[in-house]
């Protein structure tokens, strides 16, 4: 038995429950989970902004030490630090096929399939996003597991390596992989929640002239401009006349929107200079509309895309991460606000709610 943060439904508060956690089967990986962020999305399926089944142990930004390993798992064994992967890819589709491992057509089938059973009523318990760190261990695909350089380890650098699971690789990779932000370029990021936060520092490391910041709380505005940030700014009716102002009459070349509402997307739109690019990192709501005029799409010849997971290949990606981190460009301690049990993941929500702080890191045991 273990110890998690089970979600019965949507709106009601997550419990610290017991789960019978079954040895990993074939193709499988058990893992100790050293810490996990609390990520948005993570507040989006337990508000029901995104569909899911429940009841369901949350957390997707996790990293930990390999427990045991199934049949035909050879790529880490027992006692290998490991980030876990929310997305793993499954090297056969024709996304997949295509080097499009983000959008691979089987990422999410670890999601849809029981993994668990509560002790209390032996009910089968999903893995949220298919790898449910809010819980002291989880059993993941193979594929769902990357290793980390040999001496990450509790205390050394693992309980924040969590943070390359989701927000530093979404961010990041939206600037690098997505946009393809180029040395001498303008930036804007809305929203600097963990994604935004880490969209400025890789913003920074791929040399912009300028990364101009937009977020209401001031805190976090801080935060981005200790990180990189030339500009911080208010939301306000005259904010694109104000980045105009700041990039020579013309808007920023790259917009990046991290909140994922039609109000803010229209904003990193209209940030966005004649030619330029807007990429949407943010998820929302399948209601919420956005709409634009058929004149202004011909007239700005802007660019708007949308962006997966970062556009990011785990196994390309993450080494590349870690050596950014191990060289100092990329900070993953300042990206941590706050240091939570698994007791704490309700009001880690409900500071997300309140837009305070930039990422809560769980740390189970």
């Amino acid at each position: 038995m273990v110890l998690a943060a089970v979600l019965h439904g949507v709106g009601e508060p997550v419990r610290v429950e017991e789960i019978d956690l079954p040895a990993p089967g074939p193709g499988q990986v058990r893992v100790r989970v050293a810490a996990s962020g609390v990520c948005h999305s993570d507040l989006s399926l337990a508000d029901g902004t995104l569909d899911q089944a429940f009841p369901v142990v949350l957390g997707h930004e996790g990293a930990g030490t390999v427990l045991a390993v199934g049949e035909g798992v050879t790529h880490v064994a027992e006692g290998d630090p490991v980030l876990l992967i929310w997305a793993p890819a499954c090297g056969e589709c024709w996304w997949c096929e295509h080097a499009e491992p983000h959008l691979c057509v089987k990422a999410l089938d670890a999601a849809r399939t029981p993994y668990a059973a509560l002790a209390s009523d032996g009910r089968e318990v999903l893995p949220g996003l298919g790898t449910a760190t809010f819980a002291e261990e989880t059993v993941v695909p193979a594929a769902g597991v990357v290793k980390l350089p040999d001496g990450t380890r509790p205390g050394a650098g693992l309980e924040e390596a969590a943070l390359l699971g989701c927000a530093v690789t979404t961010g990041t990779g939206a600037v690098w992989n997505t946009a393809q932000v180029a040395a001498g370029n303008t930036v804007a990021v809305i929203g600097l929640g963990g994604v935004g936060l880490s969209a400025v520092q890789g913003a920074r490391v791929a040399g912009a002239s300028a990364v101009i910041v937009v977020d209401p709380d001031e805190g976090k505005r801080k935060l981005a401009l200790s990180m990189g940030a030339t500009e911080a700014l208010e939301p306000a009716p005259d904010l694109a006349k104000r980045v105009r102002a700041l990039t020579g009459g013309r808007g920023v070349d790259h917009a990046f929107e991290c909140v994922g509402r039609a109000a803010t997307i229209r904003a990193a739109w209209g940030l966005t200079r004649r030619g330029g690019m807007t990429t949407i990192v943010g998820v929302g709501a399948k209601d919420d509309m956005v709409e634009f005029s058929a004149l202004e799409l011909f007239h700005f010849a802007r660019t708007m895309t949308g962006c997966v997971y970062g556009s990011t290949d785990p196994v390309r990606d993450v080494p590349r991460l870690v050596e950014h981190v191990a060289a100092g460009r990329v900070d993953l301690g300042a990206l941590v606000t706050d240091r939570i049990g698994l007791d704490g993941v309700n009001d880690a929500f409900a500071a997300m709610r309140a837009g305070r702080g930039a990422r809560a890191l769980v740390i189970p045991g």
